[in-house]
């Protein structure tokens, strides 16, 4: 495996290396294990996708565009007041 360098601030640096000690790993075991992990947009995208499927095969549930709005906007609501 070939090595890459990768400039962030200092600050970014030191809370990720933290962030792996406490883990038990290195810096570079942290980064690495990741990048395995998290999701791209189109990953994301191909999951909710899966999960709308299996939602309307279970229950019927598809919600249109409006519905969906209005649940986004509701959820928007209940996170704004948790977080306040």
């Amino acid at each position: 495996m070939t090595d890459a360098n990768i400039r962030i601030p200092a600050e970014a640096r030191d809370r990720l290396a933290e962030v792996a000690e406490s883990e038990g790993l290195s810096l570079r075991a942290y980064l690495a294990r990741l990048a395995d992990n998290v999701l791209t947009p189109a990953e994301r995208a191909q999951r909710a996708e899966a999960a709308r499927a299996a939602l309307h095969e279970w229950n019927g549930y598809a919600p249109d565009s409006d519905q969906q709005r209005a649940l986004d906007a509701e959820l928007d609501r209940r996170m704004g007041r948790s977080t306040a």
